[in-house]
């Protein structure tokens, strides 16, 4: 798996195919599908192996600061790995690495009123959330990477949003875009990540103060 990691750390996980990881162990392909039955198998274990990377501690403190730590923890999965985002699967993949992940997030909330359904639910909803902003981190890394400055592009594309956009039209989104603009201009991927993550925080201990 760590070849076909390295590839997809290098290059994205598109250039992750059965023969080129072949080509980077030095095999035939058809001597890998003797041992993986196909990518999309590939990538479960690719999945599965990065899921096991971290050396978890056991739970401790507040609700709140263990659910920080749960989404702290797969978000420092998606830096080091940023081609995660784009690396789907349609079931989850059940191997070791997931598997341990999975029980030491439950154990972080386990004991605080909350059943089992709701637990999987809140667990459900961190990786959703998490996932969400590992896209927006990607899309301001690569946006940061362009020649073009954000305040350039700005420049350009107010002249042309003056001409084809009417005011009155959007009062509301006008004003909140000109305001969000003026603040952080086209995103700040680590704001708005403390952003929701309090927000998600603040609904799961509503949750619970309401069992």
């Amino acid at each position: 798996m760590a070849s076909a990691i390295a590839i997809a750390d290098e290059q994205g996980v598109d250039a992750v195919t059965m023969r080129s990881v072949a080509e980077r162990v030095g095999v035939g392909a058809m001597t890998l599908y003797g041992y993986v039955p196909g990518r999309s198998e590939l990538l479960g274990l690719m999945i599965d192996e990065v899921a096991g990377e971290s050396q978890r501690p056991a739970p401790t403190g507040s609700l709140r600061e263990r659910i920080t730590a749960i989404a702290e923890e797969l978000m420092a999965e998606y830096r080091r790995h940023p081609w995660l985002v784009d690396a789907r699967l349609p079931r989850p993949w059940l191997g070791p690495g997931s598997s341990d992940r999975y029980e030491w997030q439950l154990a972080g909330i386990d004991g605080f009123g909350l059943d089992d359904i709701a637990m999987d639910q809140v667990v459900t909803t961190i990786h959703a959330f998490v996932g969400g902003s590992a896209q927006a981190w990607v899309a301001e890394r690569e946006r940061l990477a362009l020649a073009e400055t954000d305040l350039e592009w700005w420049g350009e594309t107010a002249a042309v949003l003056d001409e084809v956009m009417d005011g009155s039209r959007y009062p509301v989104s006008g004003r909140v875009g000109q305001a969000a603009g003026e603040d952080y201009g086209l995103g700040d991927a680590k704001r708005s990540f403390d952003f929701g993550l309090a927000l998600l925080i603040d609904g799961v201990e509503a949750l619970v103060a309401a069992q």
